[in-house]
């Protein structure tokens, strides 16, 4: 079995975010990068895939991004995935999900790939998108939102989180493309002594120019910060002297006890 994995490298989510001086995304100076937390769902996912098969199973991770990307593939390396592909770009940020999508479906046609893992999305960005336009591009099935994976023969049975907290079981036949969501697993830490064997995996990397045919179909035009709105009020104490002070707000501030 063949299996490619997505990932993407992001900024560390407690980091202090300003806007770049264009504009249209985050300054990325003096930021701590690491692997978008969903992808890391996908590559432990993938992981289990090969060891429930024995090790008859290939994985294949893909990064796109500049050549800090390359720490990210190096932790896929360590979980366990067996070679990495580098995508170069530089300003990955003015691609939008439409021509990441074309990049990896034109990387992954023809290599017979069963099993495509992303993550549900990717923290910065946040569309959603690519792993649903890869699964169209191929012709694959797509299943989202997986919080459950089992696989027997070329079928998979997998549990979908949905909306209000309901799940939904859903089977389908390889190839397919998954999108993996928080709950599906734990990721494990990469050993120290897989982390030496990674040093001698195989690692390609390409010009994002060998892949990318497409013209972004969607341009951000601004980011900022939201605007401030005030502030809230945290009432403590008994709780019928609450309820007074509660009542006695409503009444002054606003209209809704007049």
């Amino acid at each position: 079995m063949k299996m490619l994995v997505c990932t993407k490298q992001v900024p560390d989510m407690e980091s202090r975010f300003r806007v770049n001086s264009e504009g249209v995304w985050y300054d990325e100076q003096d930021l701590a990068f690491r692997m978008n937390e969903y992808d890391e769902f996908a590559v432990e996912q993938a992981i289990r895939v090969k060891e429930q098969l024995g090790g008859a199973a290939d994985i294949t991770i893909l990064s796109i991004g500049p050549d800090r990307v390359v720490e990210a593939i190096k932790k896929g390396l360590a979980m366990g995935c067996d070679r990495g592909v580098h995508i170069k770009e530089e300003h990955l940020y003015q691609k939008d999900p439409w021509q990441v999508a074309s990049v990896i479906a034109a990387f992954a046609r023809g290599k017979d790939f069963d099993l495509v893992f992303t993550g549900l999305q990717s923290q910065d960005r946040g569309s959603a998108q690519v792993g649903v336009i890869v699964a169209e591009l191929l012709g694959y099935a797509c299943v989202t939102t997986l919080v459950g994976f089992e696989l027997s023969g070329d079928v998979v049975t997998a549990r979908r989180e949905l909306e209000g907290g309901i799940r939904g079981i859903v089977k389908f036949k390889l190839p397919a493309v998954v999108t993996c969501q928080l709950g599906l697993n734990n990721p494990r830490y990469p050993t120290l002594p897989n982390i030496m064997k990674a040093k001698q995996k195989e690692l390609l990397a390409f010009p994002i120019t060998d892949f990318l045919s497409e013209e972004s179909a969607t341009t951000t035009e601004r980011m900022y910060p939201p605007e401030k709105k005030g502030h809230g009020l945290v009432l403590e104490g008994d709780i019928n002297e609450t309820a007074d002070k509660l009542v006695a707000i409503l009444k002054e501030k606003t209209t809704v006890l007049r």
